[in-house]
């Protein structure tokens, strides 16, 4: 999601690809951050191009001051979800509910476009429920997993 933020009179385009992973990854002016929330009161940044760390202040913002957000449509979804980067067919899926995975194992396949595509798990843990299962459609950031416990997020 893209926002415009003004921070000391100075705008930045920032976007942010999904606020619930941990690191959250965010673009500002076209710049890689991965900011990991430590505390509530704050967050440590990376800033991947120069290897520079930050320790910045967690401020709340809201980009729709005025209206309620509205609830997921997925209600599944939350920081421990494996979701479809694309809609398509699922082919196979080669994990069960209770089974370890490690951050880029695949985990499911999904047929778009007459194109297998490799679902990799960006998250080790273990599985606590699959949502999913061979020959079922699935649309853009469907739930397809939940995880019990996890381990290291990976960003590849």
């Amino acid at each position: 999601m893209k926002y415009k933020i003004t921070a000391n009179n100075k705008t930045y385009e920032v976007e942010i690809e999904n606020i619930n992973a941990r690191p959250v990854i965010a673009f500002v002016d076209g710049i890689r951050f991965e900011v990991m929330p430590e505390h509530a009161d704050q967050a440590e940044t990376k800033n991947e191009s120069s290897g520079m760390k930050y320790i910045a202040e967690k401020k709340t913002f809201n980009p729709n001051p005025t209206s309620a957000a509205a609830p997921s449509p997925n209600p599944a979804l939350n920081g421990n979800t494996l979701t479809a980067p694309l809609p398509g067919t699922v082919i196979d899926v080669f994990v069960k509910a209770g089974e370890k995975v490690e951050a880029g194992q695949v985990v499911v396949i999904i047929e778009a476009m007459k194109m297998k595509n490799s679902i990799r798990s960006v998250f080790s843990g273990v599985v606590g429920e699959v949502l999913v299962s061979a020959g079922q459609s699935v649309a853009h950031k469907q739930a397809l997993m939940k995880f019990a416990e996890l381990g290291e997020a990976s960003w590849m």
